[in-house]
């Protein structure tokens, strides 16, 4: 009997020090792209279709999980565009009509500005450590870099628009090289590709992100990261729906 209670107890506290370890690494991965305290990015988004491509600027702030602030710099009929996330409320301002708009949840789901990315790829009202489960389902190599494959499913009740993610976290420096996207009926949706792997401020990072739709050929966009700087000082008060409206 004793034998018994000694195996399950153990088996249970190796199955959760696995979870540890699977959040620990999504928590790593996630630090690649928002530094510890702070980031301040531009980029590029590029959106491919069969018979266009459009590309627009970037310039995007960001102070742990739950303030970020985005402005499109170009093209000019863009330009003043703005995203903002405070604690769990997403706003967006529309210069050409000067007008700010409250997103609901519904939102996070639909494409961002005509793109591949859906709203919460940019704002990200969702937290891929806080709204999910992980548990790292065996390993994988990538473009010869040998990867965790860490499966994220959502916790009940969180703000999330995917049904399971599944991404592929490089075993050396904790870049995520590739994720799965499937709906709430498992159906996949979406695969992005990281590449162009360099060092920026001091941290190796994937630059370039392809999003990939699984179901519509020739139809793909690219983001291309330019500059990031991390663990600026930023006030919470810069993050606010009256900055928003001014930023440039």
């Amino acid at each position: 009997m004793k034998t018994t209670t000694l195996i399950l107890l153990s088996f249970f506290l190796f199955q959760g020090l696995v979870a540890q370890d699977a959040k620990e690494i999504i928590r790593k991965a996630e630090e690649k792209m928002r530094g510890k305290e702070s980031a301040y990015m531009e980029m590029t988004i590029n959106t491919v279709r069969p018979k266009w491509e459009r590309s627009m600027s970037i310039k995007s702030w960001s102070k742990g999980d739950d303030l970020s602030l985005m402005v499109v710099t170009a093209p000019a009929k863009d330009q003043g565009i703005a995203f903002l996330k405070r604690h769990k409320e997403v706003w967006n301002w529309m210069p050409s009509i000067e007008r700010s708009i409250k997103m609901p949840p519904s939102m996070m789901m639909q494409s961002w500005m005509g793109t591949d990315l859906t709203n919460d790829d940019l704002v990200r009202e969702s937290s891929s450590v806080k709204d999910y489960t992980h548990q790292i389902s065996g390993d994988s190599t990538i473009n010869g870099r040998k990867c965790w494959k860490i499966t994220l499913t959502p916790k009940p009740d969180a703000p999330v628009v995917w049904g399971r993610i599944v991404a592929f976290i490089d075993q050396e420096n904790y870049v995520q090289l590739k994720a799965e996207q499937y709906d709430e009926d498992d159906f996949l949706i979406n695969i992005i590709n990281a590449s162009d792997i360099k060092e920026m401020d001091g941290v190796i990072m994937a630059t370039t992100m392809e999003f990939v739709p699984v179901e519509k050929r020739g139809q793909k966009t690219i983001m291309s990261i330019k500059t990031i700087e991390f663990n600026k000082d930023y006030e919470d008060s810069f993050f606010t729906v009256q900055q928003m409206k001014r930023i440039r």
